[in-house]
C-alpha cells in the first residue's frame, strides 16, 4: 500500500511541469511596430509568474482582445514564455461609396474604425450594423453594406464601405380599425407618419420607421386624451409588407371608450398667505367642458408659477383624479405641497467667455434678496435664450444650508454671435432685389448691435450702418443712431413718377413703459435730391429735420408648428419735421393688427387698420414724394399708388394725399396639402381711402391748357384669394385681387407675388 502512494506521489510530481511552469524568460516572435516590451505589457505576465495551459490561454485572449494582432500563439517551452504573434495592418484611409440618400457625414458618426488604428473585423461588423440602422430609419430596408479591404505594402489597409442603397419602404396605407368618433382621415393628421405620394418629396415621414410608428400609437393617445377619451388604448399596431414586399402597410387597432368631462375642480392650498381665489382662477379647465390632459398639464404649472410668485419654490402639485362612471365626469383635486418661503441668495454667472456679467444681469428680470420664483427664473433664461448670445442657458438653483435662501447659477454656453446673411426676392414696389448684410449682435461682449447692410434693387437700392447699444448709462435704455443712402428709381413705376436720393442721419433712444408697451425717440436729418416728372424743374434739394417718438404695443403667443399668432400689435407715432429745414409739416401715423387662432390653430382671423395724417404748417407746401400713397400690398388688387388723385395730363401717375386710412380683413386656412409644407391658403378683402392732396394741385396747366385735376377722397375696396407658402427658401405669397369699388383713373394690378430668401 505504501508503495502504491509513493508511486501516485512520484507521478504528480513529474507531470506537474507539463502544466504549470514557473517563467524565467518571455521572448515576443512577429512583432514589427510594437517592441517586444509592449506586447508584455499588454499580455500582462511577468517573469517569475506560473505559466500553464490555462494560463497561456488568458494570455492569447487578451492580447486578441487588444486588436492588435491578428494572429496569437503563446506556450511554455521548458521555462521559456513563446509569444508568435502577427500584427494586424494599419487602416491608412475610411471611405464610404455608393451612397445617396443618405449623406457621408451622417455614415461616418456611426463609424468607429478611424484611420491610423489597427484593423479589427468585429469594429468593422459594428459599423456595418450601425450603418443598416441608419438606413432602415430612413426607411431603406432593402440597402446592403459590403466592408472591403485593400491591401497597401507596410502591412497598411484602405477600408472602404461599399453601399447598395436599394429603394426605401413607402408607407403606402395607413388605417384604422375601432375608431367610430374620429375618421381615419382625423387621425392620419394626428401621427408623424404619413402615406407616400409624389409630392413628400421633401418629408421622411413617408417611410417605414417601426420607432416612429410606435411613437404615432403615444401621439393618438394624447390625441384621444385631449378629446376627454381618458380610457382609449392602442390595442395593436400592425405593419405588413405588401404583396410585392417593396412597400408597407399599417394598421392602428384603438379602442376609443367614452368621452369624459370635467366635474368639480377644485385647489387643495395649504398656504394662508396664498389667495385660494388667486390659485382658483389659474386653474385652465372650467367645469363642464371636456377633458383635455394639456389643460390639466397647463393648470400643474400655472399653479406652480402661482405658488411660486409668493416665494414657494419647488412646490408640488399633484392632481387627484375621481372617476364618475355614471354621469361620465372626472373630479380633480389639485393638492399641493406645502413648503416654506425661499428667498434668492446669490446670483453666479458662469460659462461666459466673452460676454460681460453686467449685460447678463441687465437681461435677468431678478435680483439678489428677490423672493424665489421659478417662473420669473425661466423667464430670465428664455430672455437669455432670445438675445441669441447663447447657446444654451440653464439655470441651476441650489439650496443654502439651514436657511431659507437659494443660490442660481446661470450656466451659459457662448456662441459666435455674428452674421454674415444674404438674400434675394421680388416684389412689385421693389422689382427683383438683391441684398447682404454683416450684422454683429454681441459685439465686443456688450451687448451691442453692429449692422452694415446692403441692398440693389430694380428701383431702389439702399446702403446702412446701424449702432444700438441696449443698456445705454448702465440702464435699461437702448440708444443708437444710422446712417443711410437711398437712391429710389421711380419714375419708371406704376404711378409714382419720381426719382429720389437720400442721405439720412438720425439718432434714438428707446425704453420699456411696461411688459407689452414701449416707447422710442427719433431725431433725424434728411438729405435729399428729387426729381419730380409732374414738376418741370429738374432735381430740387431738400432738407428735413424731424423730431419724433412712437409707442408700440406687443402681446402675441405664437404657434410655432402651425406658424400661427393670437394677440395684438400697435404702433402710434408724432413727429414733427421742421428746424429750418425746407418743408415743415406735422405726421401721425398709427397702426394695429390683431389675430386670432381657432380650430387646432390651423385656421387664423388677421384683421389690420392703418392710418396716416400730414399737417402742413402755415403755408408750406408738402412735396409728392413725401406724401401718402395707397396700392400694391396695401391694397390689393390695385397697382402700386394706383388709386388717388390724379393729373390729367399725367394720367399714369398719382398726386398722393396728405391723409390714408386703410385696413385689410383676411381669413388663413389650410389646404389639402399637410400642414408640414406649411402652405395655407386665404380669403381677403382690402379697403382705402387716400386724402387730397394740397389745395395748389386742384388745376394744372399744360401748354396753356388749364383744366381741373381729378381729385377725390373716395373709399376703395377689393377682394381676393392667394397662397401664403413658407418654403426652405422664404416664404412666397401669390395672391389674386378684384377691385369692388373704384374709378374710372384708378389702375389695376389683379395679381401680386412677393418672395424673399436668406443665405
Amino acid at each position: 500500500m505504501k508503495k502504491i502512494s509513493l508511486v501516485a506521489i512520484l507521478s504528480v510530481f513529474c507531470t506537474l511541469p507539463a502544466f504549470a511552469a514557473r517563467v524565467s524568460r518571455i521572448d515576443v516572435v512577429g512583432n514589427e511596430r510594437m517592441d517586444a516590451e509592449s506586447v508584455r505589457i499588454l499580455a500582462d505576465v511577468r517573469v517569475g509568474d506560473n505559466v500553464g495551459e490555462m494560463r497561456s490561454n488568458e494570455i492569447a485572449k487578451r492580447l486578441q482582445e487588444s486588436g492588435y494582432f491578428t494572429k496569437i500563439d503563446v506556450r511554455m517551452s521548458g521555462d521559456v514564455l513563446k509569444i508568435n504573434v502577427s500584427e494586424a495592418p494599419i487602416i491608412n484611409m475610411v471611405t464610404v461609396e455608393g451612397n445617396d440618400d443618405v449623406s457621408t457625414d451622417d455614415l461616418k458618426a456611426e463609424i468607429k474604425t478611424k484611420e491610423r488604428t489597427s484593423y479589427n473585423a468585429a469594429t468593422i461588423g459594428a459599423d456595418v450594423r450601425r450603418m443598416l440602422t441608419v438606413y432602415q430609419r430612413k426607411g431603406y430596408f432593402g440597402t446592403k453594406i459590403e466592408p472591403k479591404r485593400i491591401e497597401l505594402d507596410d502591412n497598411r489597409v484602405n477600408v472602404v464601405y461599399e453601399i447598395t442603397e436599394g429603394h426605401p419602404t413607402w408607407i403606402t396605407d395607413i388605417d384604422f380599425a375601432g375608431n367610430k368618433v374620429f375618421s381615419d382621415r382625423t387621425l392620419r393628421g394626428e401621427i408623424l407618419s404619413r402615406e407616400h405620394a409624389w409630392w413628400r418629396f421633401m418629408t421622411q415621414f413617408d417611410t417605414f420607421d417601426e420607432d416612429r410608428i410606435q411613437y404615432d400609437g403615444q401621439m393618438l393617445r394624447q390625441f384621444y386624451l385631449r378629446n376627454g377619451y381618458v380610457d382609449f388604448a392602442v390595442t395593436d399596431i400592425a405593419g405588413t409588407f405588401t404583396p410585392s414586399r417593396e412597400n408597407y402597410s399599417v394598421v392602428f387597432t384603438v379602442d376609443e371608450g367614452e368621452q369624459y368631462k370635467y366635474g368639480k375642480l377644485v385647489v387643495d392650498n395649504p398656504f394662508e398667505d396664498v389667495p385660494t381665489d388667486e390659485l382658483t382662477d389659474a386653474i385652465v379647465a372650467r367645469s363642464g367642458d371636456v377633458y383635455n390632459v394639456d389643460e390639466v398639464d397647463e393648470t400643474l404649472s400655472a399653479l406652480r408659477s402661482a405658488v411660486a410668485d409668493y416665494g414657494y419654490a419647488f412646490v408640488n402639485v399633484e392632481p387627484i383624479p375621481t372617476k364618475n362612471d355614471a354621469d361620465k365626469t372626472i373630479d380633480l383635486t389639485f393638492r399641493i405641497q406645502k413648503t416654506n418661503r425661499i428667498y434668492l441668495n446669490t446670483i453666479n454667472i458662469l460659462g461666459n467667455v466673452r460676454t460681460f456679467d453686467s449685460v447678463i444681469h441687465h437681461l435677468l428680470p431678478m435680483r439678489a434678496g428677490d423672493p424665489f420664483s421659478l417662473q420669473t427664473i425661466e423667464e430670465g433664461r428664455q430672455k437669455l435664450m432670445r438675445t441669441r448670445y447663447f447657446k444654451d442657458v440653464q439655470m441651476v438653483p441650489t439650496r443654502v444650508a439651514d436657511a431659507n435662501m437659494m443660490n442660481l447659477d446661470v450656466k451659459v454656453e457662448e456662441q459666435p454671435t455674428g452674421e454674415l446673411s444674404g438674400g434675394f426676392g421680388w416684389s412689385n414696389i421693389n422689382g427683383f432685389m438683391v441684398d447682404a448684410g454683416i450684422t454683429e449682435n454681441n459685439f465686443m461682449g456688450r451687448g451691442q448691435i453692429v449692422q452694415i447692410r446692403g441692398s440693389i434693387a430694380q428701383y431702389q437700392k439702399q446702403a446702412l450702418f446701424s449702432f444700438t447699444e441696449p443698456y445705454l448709462f448702465g440702464r435699461a435704455l437702448s440708444g443708437g443712431f444710422d446712417v443711410s443712402y437711398t437712391m429710389y428709381d421711380y419714375s419708371s413705376l406704376g404711378s409714382f413718377g419720381y426719382d429720389r436720393d437720400s442721405l439720412t442721419v438720425a439718432g434714438r433712444m428707446g425704453w420699456r413703459l411696461t411688459d407689452h408697451w414701449t416707447q422710442s425717440l427719433r431725431l433725424s436729418a434728411s438729405f435729399d435730391q428729387n426729381y419730380d416728372i409732374q414738376v418741370d424743374t429738374g432735381w430740387q434739394k431738400a432738407n428735413l429735420y424731424t423730431l419724433g417718438t412712437s409707442f408700440r404695443y406687443h402681446n402675441l403667443n405664437t404657434n410655432f408648428a402651425q406658424n400661427t399668432h393670437t394677440g395684438v400689435v400697435a404702433n402710434l407715432g408724432i413727429a414733427y419735421t421742421g428746424f429750418g429745414g425746407t418743408e415743415s409739416f406735422m405726421r401721425y401715423s398709427g397702426d394695429i393688427i390683431g389675430m386670432v387662432n381657432f380650430w387646432d390653430d390651423r385656421w387664423q382671423l388677421r384683421s389690420s387698420l392703418d392710418f396716416g395724417y400730414i399737417q402742413p404748417l402755415g403755408d408750406d407746401y408738402v412735396s409728392r414724394v413725401y406724401r401718402y400713397f395707397l396700392g400694391g400690398e396695401s391694397l390689393r388688387g390695385f397697382d402700386v399708388a394706383g388709386v388717388g388723385s390724379r393729373n390729367w395730363a399725367y394720367q399714369t401717375y398719382a398726386l398722393g394725399g396728405l391723409w390714408k386710412i386703410n385696413g385689410s380683413t383676411q381669413l388663413n386656412f389650410p389646404i389639402f396639402i399637410p400642414d408640414e409644407y406649411q402652405i395655407k391658403g386665404f380669403v381677403f378683402m382690402d379697403y382705402g381711402v387716400l386724402g387730397k392732396p394740397p389745395s395748389d394741385e386742384d388745376t394744372y396747366t399744360y401748354y396753356n391748357i388749364t383744366r381741373d385735376n381729378y381729385i377725390d377722397d373716395v373709399i376703395r375696396t377689393s377682394a381676393g384669394v392667394g397662397i401664403y407658402w413658407n418654403t426652405p427658401m422664404g416664404p412666397m405669397n401669390f395672391s389674386w385681387g378684384w377691385p369692388l369699388r373704384m374709378t374710372e383713373y384708378d389702375r389695376e394690378q389683379r395679381f401680386l407675388l412677393s418672395f424673399e430668401t436668406q443665405f
